[in-house]
C-alpha cells in the first residue's frame, strides 16, 4: 500500500491525492532466483463462452479531466491457446487469451526511459525491492482461476461455513520492470465458496483503474510508489517520467492510483476490496462462485480520495468507523458510516502534527483510539540520505489519541505519550470502567527495520490500559512470541474479550502457525492457551474466526467457532484450506480442502455468510 504517495505525486503537479500504504511487513525470502509463473505478457484465463474482455470499472462521479487520458481497454486477442486444468472430478478445457497491443511511439519512448532508470539510475539492489527475491517461492504471482471444484480431503466442512472465505493480497499483473516491494502488487482475491459442504475456489484480480490501464498498455505503467522513490535522484527521474505519462494521456491519476490489495470489508450491504491509497472497490460473488469487480465507490461523492483498509464494524449498531491519513494536513481524518452505508461528515484531526504511518486503529462503545507511531514521512532521509520516503523517527515519542466516536470535531481529542509503543495492527479495544480504556495490540520492536528488514522485527502482544481521568497509561506483554495478524470473534468488536487468535511469524510475512491467547488476566505471564503449527515447510496466513452460531455474543460462546486460513506446503507445492476448532486446546483440524493450485501468501481475509452474499 502506498501510504504517502501524494508527496511524490504533488511534485508532478498531479491532482491532490491522499494515499496510503499497507503495513504488511515483508521479509526476505530464500536468496535464490525463482522460476516465475507469469510472463511479460499477461495470460488471462477465461470461461470458454467469453469472447470479449469484461467492462471497465465504474468510476463513480470522477471523470478524467483529460478526455484522452487512459482509454479503457481496447485490446485484441492475437492468439488463443487451450489449457487443461484439473478439478476434483474431471479435466476441463479453458480458453486462455494472450493479449497484445501495438505500442505507440510515446509508449516505446516511455518504456525506454523506464529501462534506463531501472538499469542505471535506480536498479533494484536492495533485497527488500529485488523482485527476484521478493517474488520468490510462494510469493510469486499466479494467473486468474475461474471457479473450480475442490475436494474435501480431511474431515467435514461445518454447516456454519455456508458462504465464502475471501482473502486479498498482492499479485502483480506483469513482472516488475524495476524495484518492487511486496506492497506494490495488484490486488487479487482468492475466494473459496462453500455451499452444502462443497467448496469452489476462484482467483480474480480486483479490476482497478490501474489494472485496466496496464492491461491496455501490455506492461507496467504506474510507478511503484513504495519501492520506486528511494533517494532524490530516483524520485526526480521516476517523477518526471510519470508526469510525462500523465501529460501524454497514458493515465489520469484523478481516476485513482490504488491497488485494492490489502483487505476486504462488508458493510452497507456491499462487499469492498480495500487498499489505503484509493477509494474502496465494490466487488460481488456470482452464484457459481466467480468474482466480479463492480467499480470504484465514493459513497455519493462523500468519500474523499482514500480510506483505511481496516474499518471497524460495530456488531450491535451496524455502524462502520474508518479514517484516512496522508502527508499533508490534516494528517488524520476520522469518519463513520450509518448501517445503510451512508457516510457521515469528516472529523479532521489537526492535533496530529506530523504524518504518521497509521494503518489501523481501535474502537470501543464510546471512543476511537489512534496510534501515532515512530514510522512516518521522512523527506530529509530521502533527499540527503538516499533513503526511503517512509522511515523511522527514533526521536519521536509514540502517542495514543482518544476521541469520542461520535465527535463532531476534534475538541475532545486527547493524546497520551506511550514511549516505545509502535503498533501496526490493533486487535481490539473496550471500555473497562467509566474512565478506563483497554487496548490489545502487537507492539513492533526494532521499528527501524519494519519496512526494509522485517525478518529482524519482533512483535510482542501488549495490553494497554489508559486511565482518562488520571492520564496514566499502564501496559504489559501478554505473549513473548513473535505474533501479528490478530483477530477476534467479530461479534465482540469494541467489547471486552477473553480470546484472540494470532499468526506466528517465522519471520513475517511467513506464518508457521496460529496461537490462541487468553488476554483476560492482569498478570505478567505468557497467555497462550492453544497452538497449531502447520508443519515443516508449511506456511499459512492470517486466521479468521467464524462463529458457530452467528449473533451469539454471550461470554461463554466467545470462542465457540472455527478458525479458517489458506496454508501452502513448500515441499509439495500444494495449497489447502484449513478449518480449525477454536475451542480445542490444539486448535484441532476439523476439515481440510485441497485447492486445485497454489494460493500465494497474502494479507487480510474475510468470511462472508451466504445470507450476506445474497444482499450484494
Amino acid at each position: 500500500m502506498d501510504s504517502f504517495s501524494l508527496s511524490f505525486l504533488s511534485t508532478l503537479q498531479y491532482p491532490k491525492l491522499l494515499s496510503s500504504t499497507t503495513n504488511k511487513p515483508t521479509t526476505i525470502p530464500s536468496p535464490h532466483i525463482p522460476t516465475f509463473h507469469v510472463s511479460s505478457v499477461r495470460i488471462e484465463e477465461q470461461k470458454p463462452q467469453q469472447t470479449t474482455p469484461p467492462p471497465p470499472p465504474q468510476i463513480k462521479r470522477q471523470q478524467p479531466s483529460n478526455p484522452k487520458a487512459a482509454p479503457l481497454p481496447s485490446t485484441k486477442a492475437n492468439s488463443t491457446i487451450a489449457r487443461t486444468t484439473l478439478s476434483s472430478t474431471k479435466a476441463t478445457t479453458i480458453t486462455t487469451t494472450r493479449r497484445r497491443t501495438e505500442p505507440h511511439l510515446p509508449t516505446i519512448l516511455f518504456h525506454t526511459l523506464d529501462d534506463i532508470i531501472n538499469n542505471f539510475i535506480d536498479p533494484p539492489l536492495r533485497p527488500s525491492v529485488d523482485p527476484r527475491l521478493v517474488l520468490a517461492d510462494n510469493f510469486s504471482p499466479v494467473e486468474e482461476l475461474p471457479p473450480t471444484d475442490c475436494p474435501v480431503i480431511e474431515g467435514h466442512l461445518p454447516s456454519c461455513l455456508d458462504g465464502a472465505y475471501i482473502r486479498n493480497g498482492p499479485n502483480p499483473q506483469y513482472l516488475p520492470r524495476g524495484p518492487y516491494h511486496l506492497f506494490d502488487g495488484d490486488g487479487m482475491l482468492h475466494s473459496l465458496r462453500i455451499s452444502d459442504c462443497r467448496a469452489t475456489l476462484c482467483s480474480r484480480y480486483v479490476k482497478t483503474y490501474k489494472y485496466y490501464v496496464e492491461r491496455n498498455a501490455g506492461s507496467p505503467v504506474f510507478p511503484n510508489v513504495f519501492s520506486g522513490f528511494h533517494g532524490l535522484t530516483a524520485t526526480i527521474a521516476r517523477g518526471a517520467l510519470s508526469a510525462a505519462r500523465v501529460l501524454s494521456g497514458e493515465f489520469n491519476p484523478a481516476n485513482g492510483i490504488g491497488l485494492a490489495n490489502t483487505s476486504l470489508a462488508f458493510f452497507g450491504n456491499r462487499l469492498f476490496a480495500l487498499g489505503e491509497s484509493d477509494l474502496p472497490y465494490t466487488v460481488r460473488l456470482t452464484p457459481d462462485g466467480d468474482i466480479e469487480t463492480i467499480g470504484r465507490h465514493d459513497f455519493d461523492e462523500e468519500l474523499f480520495m482514500s480510506m483505511t483498509a481496516h474499518p471497524k464494524i460495530d456488531p450491535d449498531t451496524g455502524e462502520t468507523f474508518a479514517f484516512r491519513y496522508g502527508p499533508v494536513p490534516p494528517f488524520l481524518t476520522f469518519f463513520r458510516f450509518n448501517p445503510d452505508g451512508s457516510k457521515q461528515p469528516d472529523v479532521p484531526i489537526f492535533s496530529m502534527t506530523s504524518p504518521s504511518f497509521l494503518h489501523d486503529f481501535g474502537i470501543t462503545k464510546k471512543y476511537a483510539i489512534f496510534p501515532d507511531i515512530q514510522l512516518g514521512m521522512n523527506p530529509t532521509e530521502m533527499i540527503f540520505g538516499g533513503g526511503s520516503p517512509v522511515g523511522s523517527d527514533l526521536g519521536k515519542v509514540p502517542r495514543i489519541g482518544v476521541i469520542p466516536r461520535y465527535a463532531k470535531d476534534e475538541s475532545q481529542m486527547r493524546w497520551f505519550e506511550v514511549p516505545g509503543f509502535n503498533i501496526i495492527h490493533a486487535i481490539n479495544a473496550w471500555d473497562e470502567d467509566e474512565d478506563v480504556i483497554v487496548m490489545i495490540a502487537p507492539n513492533i520492536l526494532s521499528v527501524e527495520h519494519t519496512l526494509e528488514r522485517t525478518d529482524l522485527v519482533h512483535a510482542s502482544v501488549e495490553k494497554v490500559r489508559i486511565d482518562l481521568k488520571t492520564g496514566i497509561v499502564t501496559r504489559f506483554p501478554v505473549s513473548a512470541r513473535n505474533l501479528d495478524f490478530g483477530v477476534i470473534n467479530p461479534g465482540f468488536m469494541g467489547k471486552k474479550i477473553r480470546y484472540s487468535y494470532l499468526a506466528i511469524g517465522d519471520p513475517m510475512p511467513k506464518i508457521s502457525g496460529v496461537v490462541k491467547l487468553d488476554v483476560s488476566g492482569s498478570e505478567h505471564k505468557e497467555c497462550t492457551v492453544a497452538c497449531r503449527m502447520f508443519g515443516e515447510g508449511c506456511y499459512g496466513g492470517e486466521p479468521f474466526f467464524v462463529a458457530r452460531e452467528p449473533g451469539n455474543c454471550h461470554v461463554e460462546a466467545e470462542d465457540d467457532g472455527y478458525l479458517v486460513t489458506y496454508v501452502h506446503d513448500e515441499n509439495t507445492g500444494e495449497s489447502r484450506f484449513l478449518v480449525m476448532d477454536a475451542k480445542s486446546p490444539s486448535l484441532e483440524i476439523v476439515a481440510a480442502v485441497k485447492l486445485p493450485r497454489r494460493v500465494p501468501y497474502g494479507f487480510h481475509g474475510l468470511f462472508v455468510r451466504e445470507s450476506d452474499l445474497q444482499k450484494l
